[in-house]
């Protein structure tokens, strides 16, 4: 075997690992609000979210391609392979750090940063830094606010459209929706966080020459990387679950139903018209606020919201600080 297979082939496993974090870690954009209003039990919810996730991650090219080809510039050879190695390592370092401490932070940009952090540290390549503005930073500020705004929207008219509406009645039904909108926003979580794995993979082969260009997506790249999202998906992250379903605001039917046909469209827009990796946690948390805020202000945790601000800010530059620090580590085995 030759050491640019084995190279390559770390790095591959690493991908893994990061995608199966990526699922557990993330289960709770899809299933949480439905959880929290008992629309569906815990194990079918996964299991809902685990099988749209599959899906979804068939639907991810033009995001995969952005993160293969558009976020930094490595020469072919083991060195490069290191730093990419390197970076998703410190993406899985913070993965795990946020979901010991029940925080909804963003596994996207803790992929990026990790990326661009192994990249500067290493003196090797060069980080694509208009379009980390471009596609990565602006749309972290404004998914956000976007999915804010919208759950507030969608809320009011949920609210002035069935106001004559039975209590009970409505709640029964919305529950039934929420089935509906927890599936789209597991398929939207595959088209987004499935894709930024195989982005990587396809960026190790290039890097390793196996492969031509960074744009080829092979069709075991998507199997392999729908999988390990979807069983660490099934895995739950019950920490953030608990965080986004029940420490943000008191979530009912119909505000479970609001939050996630909202991010789940905001997703599906970036993913299939910006082509852009924006955060699914950044989104359907803005969007969970929004919902809560129609209540009143106070109804909305904001202390909870304020850490969970905190992880967002500080997600990117902390993994790429990781991802410098495990580059050291790494490099005498990319030598």
């Amino acid at each position: 075997m030759s050491p640019e297979l084995v190279a390559v082939l770390a790095v591959i496993i690493a991908a893994m690992v990061f995608d199966y974090t990526n699922g557990f870690h993330d289960a709770a954009n899809a299933i949480a609000t439905s959880v929290s209003t008992r629309a569906l039990t815990p194990r079918v919810a996964l299991g809902m979210a685990a099988v749209g996730n599959f899906i979804g991650a068939h639907l991810g090219t033009e995001v995969a391609k952005t993160v293969g080809d558009g976020l930094v510039d490595l020469p072919t050879g083991i060195p490069s392979l290191g730093i990419v190695f390197a970076g998703v390592l410190g993406a899985v370092a913070w993965n795990l750090i946020t979901w010991y401490f029940g925080l909804p932070s963003s596994s996207s940009h803790a992929l990026f940063g990790g990326l661009v952090g192994a990249t500067l540290v290493a003196g090797l390549g060069s980080v694509q830094w208009m379009n980390i503005v471009q596609k990565v930073l602006i749309p972290m500020v404004l998914s956000p606010v976007v999915g804010l705004i919208l759950g507030f929207v969608a809320m009011i008219a949920l609210m002035w459209t069935f106001r004559r509406g039975h209590p009970g009645k409505l709640n029964r039904g919305f529950r039934m929706a929420q089935t509906v909108s927890a599936a789209a926003m597991a398929v939207g979580h595959g088209t987004q966080d499935a894709a930024k794995t195989m982005g990587i993979v396809v960026l190790a082969l290039y890097t390793g020459g196996f492969q031509d260009d960074t744009t080829h997506i092979p069709q075991w790249v998507y199997w392999a990387s729908a999988t390990m999202l979807a069983a660490g998906t099934y895995t739950g992250g019950w920490r953030i679950i608990r965080t986004l379903g029940r420490k943000i605001i008191d979530l009912g039917p119909s505000e479970g139903f609001a939050a996630e046909t909202v991010a789940s469209s905001v997703l599906y827009f970036n993913a299939f018209v910006l082509h852009a990796p924006i955060s699914t946690t950044h989104t359907i948390t803005s969007a969970i606020m929004g919902v809560g805020a129609t209540k009143r202000l106070s109804a909305v945790r904001w202390n909870v919201a304020g850490n969970i601000v905190i992880a967002w800010v500080t997600t990117f530059p902390a993994a790429a600080l990781l991802a410098c620090l495990l580059y050291f580590v790494c490099r005498p085995l990319f030598g």
